[in-house]
């Protein structure tokens, strides 16, 4: 507690009055450790069964759990396998309100490192369009890591800016979750170095920013969509304080009862002098739930959308396509359908369609299949990671515990007794890259990036 700002105490306590000792309390506690299972690679009830940790329900997502800090499954290779996503358990509520359903398109705006856009595009169930955007480019950089890891098929990264996004894609997405930048209040616990940088001004400044992204979001909403916003702070300023000042520019949104959450707080209006709807609102806060500070507000734009379909832009002539065809036809049994594209040698699939990219800032077009080399096409970690076993022809299977699942996360070379060509390489049934077998050498593809030591 000690590391608390002085000011932020003062504030705390004349908002919570006789809660404040308690909220103070919550900060000699440790923070809580969680993780949400990957519904696109295995079902909950199967992961329990091969989770080698103790773990603990979270009450407000059905695939979430509470782990314990002295285990760590971010070392496992289930974690690189993408069976699971480490992340605070109160963040995995956002994307429970987004209620993300197969063949929406979805906007994550403000989407790294990827927490909510894994969940999201869970949901999906690879069905429909989820863009995930991220303003910086080297946070943008792992959040395609992070839903490369997951096996997300159906998302596009884009590296933009609000403002410029929103002049590519007016009235287009169903559901935007602006998950905003903020001042970090409710993070304090599980990152102590945030309370350097906070001050009362940059409260004032997140609060201009926050709303000035929401302006930048209404524009691209359908009428009749949902704009979900949420941040990790307590500040009024930043939550209730922002849709207030929302609600007054644009009188065609209304707030929305945040169905199944009923056992969090509601929002505070009367610390903003606000709208009683706003009691809509949800907040967790530490000293009340197992999860750190969040705050959370569904708004629906009154109106009638019109029918924004994704267009088909099929491209399957191009000689440099065939070249993956020819790859599919020895490798896999399986066939992509969807927008076949061509970001110079790198090849990407959009499973469905493809809106106009042109002019926009993209980190990742869509899956990306893999790269034209020499007259040659090789695969991509990416399309390792969204297949299941049953597709590969050539494939190693390795037990989680075994050195050979170390050594090759390392990126070493194994002997092998298996055919020569491109091979899966899994572990227990579960893709974690490529390698290629020649004379009973599997050559290493995991990526140089993400290779890891562990048995450190």
């Amino acid at each position: 507690m000690d590391y608390l700002p002085k000011e932020f105490l003062n504030k705390m306590k004349k908002l919570l009055r006789e809660e404040f000792d308690e909220f103070v309390k919550a900060y000699d506690k440790d923070k809580y450790s969680a993780l949400r299972v990957n519904t696109l690679k295995i079902s909950v009830e199967d992961f329990k069964k091969i989770f080698p940790f103790t773990l603990e329900k979270i009450p407000w997502i059905d695939e979430g759990y509470y782990y314990s800090q002295e285990e760590s499954p971010g070392k496992h290779p289930y974690h690189s396998a993408g069976l699971y996503y480490i992340q605070e358990p109160s963040a995995m509520s956002v994307a429970k309100v987004v209620d993300a359903q197969p063949g929406e398109i979805i906007l994550d705006l403000c989407a790294a490192p990827g927490g909510k856009s894994t969940q999201i595009a869970c949901d999906l169930k690879g069905k429909g369009l989820l863009v995930s955007n991220e303003i910086i480019s080297s946070r943008a950089a792992i959040l395609a890591e992070n839903m490369e890891r997951f096996g997300v098929r159906n998302a596009v990264i884009t590296n933009e800016s609000p403002d410029r996004l929103s002049k590519y894609f007016y009235e287009f997405f169903d559901k935007i979750l602006v998950d905003a930048p903020c001042s970090g209040e409710g993070m304090f616990r599980k990152e102590p170095r945030a309370c350097i940088e906070w001050s009362s001004n940059s409260v004032i400044s997140c609060a201009k920013r926050q709303l000035s992204i929401l302006i930048e979001a209404e524009k691209m909403l359908k009428p009749g969509g949902k704009l979900i916003y949420s941040t990790c702070t307590f500040s009024p300023e930043e939550n209730e304080g922002v849709i207030e000042q929302f609600l007054q520019l644009y009188n065609n949104f209304e707030i929305c009862s945040i169905p199944k959450m009923d056992y969090l707080d509601d929002g505070r209006p009367e610390w903003v002098n606000g709208r009683e709807e706003l009691k809509k609102c949800r907040r967790i806060w530490p000293h009340r739930q197992k999860g750190e500070g969040h705050f959370i507000a569904l708004l629906e734009k009154q109106g009638t959308a019109l029918n924004n379909k994704l267009i088909s832009q099929r491209k399957w002539d191009d000689k440099k396509i065939q070249l993956y065809f020819e790859f599919e036809k020895e490798n896999l049994k399986f066939h992509f359908e969807g927008n076949f594209t061509l970001f110079g040698d790198n090849l990407y699939v959009i499973p469905g369609g493809i809106f106009d990219l042109k002019g926009v800032k993209i980190v990742r077009p869509g899956l990306h299949l893999g790269t034209i080399k020499k007259n040659r096409f090789e695969p991509s970690h990416s399309l390792a990671m969204t297949l299941n076993k049953d597709v590969f022809i050539r494939k190693i299977n390795y037990s989680a515990d075994s050195q050979e699942i170390i050594n090759y996360l390392k990126g070493e070379t194994l002997n092998v007794l298996s055919p020569n060509g491109w091979t899966a390489v899994l572990v227990d049934g579960f893709p974690l890259g490529w390698g290629k077998v020649a004379d009973e050498v599997l050559k290493n593809h995991y990526p140089k990036g993400l290779r890891i030591n562990l048995g450190s």
